[in-house]
Formats: C-alpha cells, sequence, structure tokens
C-alpha cells in the first residue's frame, strides 16, 4: 500500500489510550520515518512527540486540523 501521511506532517492518534496521554501521544505527534507495511498490508509509521517516539499503523493515526 501507498504511504497516506509524510514526514513531518502533523497527527495525532485516533483513541488515545491513558498511557498514550500520559506519554503525550494524545496530543500531536510528527511523523519521523515511514516504515514497511505490517504482515497485514496496512502502512506504519514512527512518531514523536517531545522526547518519545513510537510506531503505529496508519488506521491508529488521523491528520491534524
Amino acid at each position: 500500500m501507498t504511504h497516506k501521511f509524510k514526514i513531518g506532517q502533523r497527527v495525532r492518534r485516533a483513541q488515545a489510550s491513558a498511557t498514550d496521554a500520559r506519554l503525550g501521544f494524545g496530543l500531536v505527534s510528527e511523523i519521523v520515518r515511514l516504515m514497511p507495511d505490517d504482515p497485514t498490508g496496512e502502512p506504519s509509521y514512527r512518531i514523536r512527540s517531545g522526547a518519545a517516539e513510537r510506531a503505529v499503523r496508519e488506521s491508529e493515526i488521523v491528520a491534524e486540523a
């Protein structure tokens, strides 16, 4: 599949958990790397919020308005 988001684009988690919010991932994050598709064929990304970084699937994030 083709990645919907680009490096440097600002996104936020579609449904942030309590742990995500505590780590700052409920807020706006930035795409820092495009990763290969996961085993199901869904594109993945590395996102950064402050000093924390994590991997997410495309369905887990939405563009920041």
